[in-house]
């Protein structure tokens, strides 16, 4: 294992605070320097790794920032290691576990939230895997090596697909964002590219003339220069139309080295005593080291855990498990397609954006399945001598987005069984950002859906603690089921939907057959676009729900027990009927009777459902109660949700029009 720890600061977490028996804690930044051997059976996956520039004993060099969260006396700690897969260089897991301010500098006690992973006495390690990140705002970013053929660059065709929410926009950058590095054209000859735009996915492709667009760049004051990572439209780019751009692209990074980089730093942290260059494992030194390590990561992050177990990274070189356990939150039915020839990791597809863009690729459930087009049969976990034990929780979002019901039915739409080593659980009628963390640029046309997944995350992370640590199995998948009528296509959900006032459905995201080349198994894309086969498509399936709107399987957190409002994983753009992003919606009840009735609202007011506070209150905390008899909320949650229900429930009644 060749690999150096660079250790840059180590000083007071939490301001030195003391976290109960575990102690105080300590963080650490540094950069971890990495040796790899491309023709290493472990190794020779990995994509464009034989093109890198090797140096002594034919070594591929790269390194990535990490960054650790510690006791100071590890003898305290609980010896489990917690590895947050950042999000776009982002560290996700205080914010998500300790109810913490996002931060990617943590060091304050604010920043450590309530302090739940410390005072569990957890090891949380973040380190850089998405090699296309430019540095800024705090991410972790990789210096990765630039793949090259023997008689030149790497060349192929790249397609980029650009929306933009505001008027006046002139110029992008190829990466789609400016925290992104493009991949250089080739050349700036926009004859040999091609620009089209349309207004909605299905719509037909409209070309760009080559002359009323140029490879530029400009400047506040108008001044356009040519150049090789952006794309000029001196008339502006249509706000929320979709603009595909294709050309030939040069320099692609060897991303795939993201998968190699988190094994070997994780592998290295739970096994070595020192570094190649002999200092100390931080993580060893004067304790017995950490005994369980668990991968987590919600969106873009979790479909990161997916990717890396199909692909066969959670094996060390030396045949050891790297995850015990990993927790995906919010994957949906994708996987990251990061291990591919000019990969764009920050892209994701949705309804009516990157629609196209590899994520959701057979197979996506855990178990094995057929697929229905191809007869290829295959899984997410298919080795059992090193594949953990697995958590996947999916918001209501992800059923119509990221065709979520694919992880639990078969390609043909059907039930399949509890894989034996994975749980799945709906968390219903939950949106996929936290707690309407975003608002995709004024997109969207309904309040947003503020309900948290926080408190039940604590304690499915618990319950997958004791299922690595004692054998205890976790609560059975919590999910809808064809069988009982829970999962329904789009036609059923809207006949079952209540006729909110001023409110219409989406259509869930389609999911069709796509033809990327042959090639693509061997990770390059040798045309674009891809072809996309609408003759043919995989059954996506969303929850059905009550009278109210609410869905009625899967883990409903108390205030979907106990509603103010219809809560949807899904939410509308104001320019058309198709979804705005990866945001829910909340429907407010009408306050009184007379208002609902004044409003031909079918859904009974708050008035009539509770008879005051206090009542609704007790219902809030019967649910909370009866999740934490279930092992699906810690005995502590049960208080942060009735005090967080009660501010719901005086925000609403004193405001009888405002968001629930």
């Amino acid at each position: 294992m060749n690999i150096t720890l660079v250790i840059e600061e180590r000083t007071p977490f939490a301001e030195g605070a003391d976290s109960g028996p575990v102690g105080a804690y300590e963080r650490i930044k540094g950069r971890a320097c990495f040796a790899i051997d491309p023709r290493h059976a472990a190794n020779r996956k990995i994509v464009d790794l034989s093109l890198a520039p090797a140096g002594d004993g034919g070594l591929v060099e790269y390194s990535t920032e990490f960054f650790i969260v510690k006791p100071v006396d590890m003898s305290r700690g609980n010896r489990r290691l917690l590895y947050d897969v950042n999000n776009r260089g982002n560290k996700r897991a205080l914010q998500f576990f300790n109810d913490a301010p996002p931060n990617n500098d943590p060091r304050t006690a604010e920043d450590a939230g309530h302090g739940f992973l410390m005072r569990r006495g957890y090891t949380v390690v973040w380190c850089g895997w998405q090699g296309d990140l430019l540095p800024g705002d705090g991410r972790l970013t990789m210096d990765l090596p630039v793949a090259a053929g023997p008689d030149g660059p790497v060349t192929g065709p790249l397609r980029a697909e650009y929306i933009v929410e505001q008027p006046g926009v002139t110029t992008v950058s190829l990466g789609g964002h400016d925290y992104i590095r493009p991949c250089p054209a080739v050349d700036l000859d926009t004859e040999r590219a091609s620009l089209t735009c349309r207004r909605l996915q299905q719509d037909p492709r409209e070309p760009v003339p080559p002359g009323d667009w140029r490879f530029a760049a400009a400047d506040a004051a108008g001044n356009v220069w040519p150049s090789d990572t952006s794309c000029h439209l001196p008339g502006g780019f249509r706000p929320g139309w979709i603009y595909e751009l294709i050309y030939t692209a040069k320099d692609p990074l060897v991303l795939g080295l993201g998968f190699a980089a988190v094994r070997d730093l994780i592998d290295f942290l739970r096994h070595a005593d020192e570094d190649a260059a002999g200092q100390a494992n931080p993580l060893r030194e004067g304790s017995p080291g950490i005994e369980k390590a668990y991968g987590w990561g919600r969106s873009q992050s979790g479909r990161f855990l997916r990717g890396f177990v199909y692909e066969g990274f959670n094996v060390s070189d030396g045949d050891r498990r790297i995850f015990d356990g990993i927790f995906s939150h919010v994957a949906g039915g994708g996987r990251l397609q990061l291990n591919y020839r000019f990969a764009q990791p920050d892209r994701y597809p949705r309804q009516h954006e990157d629609h196209l863009y590899p994520s959701e690729e057979f197979p996506f459930a855990y178990g094995s399945t057929q697929d229905p087009f191809t007869g290829k049969q295959d899984a997410v976990l298919k080795r059992p001598e090193t594949d953990p034990r697995v958590i996947h929780t999916q918001t209501a979002t992800e059923y119509w987005q990221r065709r979520g019901s694919l992880v639990h039915t078969d390609p043909s739409g059907n039930d399949l069984p509890e894989h034996e080593n994975a749980r799945v659980y709906l968390l219903s009628s939950l949106q996929h950002n936290d707690a309407a963390a975003a608002l995709e640029g004024g997109v969207p046309r309904y309040p947003l859906n503020p309900l948290p997944a926080n408190p039940v995350l604590r304690a499915l992370l618990s319950d997958l603690d004791e299922w690595v640590t004692d054998g205890v199995a976790p609560p059975d998948s919590r999910v809808p089921r064809r069988s009982d009528g829970g999962l329904v296509n789009g036609k059923a959900f809207r006949n079952g939907f209540p006729a909110v006032p001023g409110s219409a459905c989406p259509e869930p995201h389609a999911m069709h057959p796509v033809d990327r080349g042959a090639d693509f198994a061997n990770g390059v894309i040798a045309s674009e676009p891809p072809r996309e086969d609408l003759t043919r498509e995989y059954p996506v399936l969303v929850p059905a729900v009550d009278a109210d709107g609410n869905e009625t399987a899967g883990v409903r957190v108390p205030e979907v027990t106990a509603p103010l409002a219809t809560y949807v994983g899904w939410n509308l753009r104001k320019d058309s009927e198709v979804m705005a992003g990866i945001v829910g919606s909340a429907l407010p009840f009408a306050v009184t009777e007379r208002a609902r009735a004044a409003q031909k609202d079918p859904r009974p007011s708050i008035e009539a459902r509770y008879p005051s506070r206090g009542a609704y209150l007790g219902e809030v905390r019967a649910a909370a109660e009866e999740l934490r008899e279930r092992r699906l909320l810690l005995a502590e949650d049960v208080e942060r949700c009735v005090a967080l229900a009660g501010k719901r429930w005086d925000a609403r009644r004193g405001n009888g029009s405002g968001n629930a």
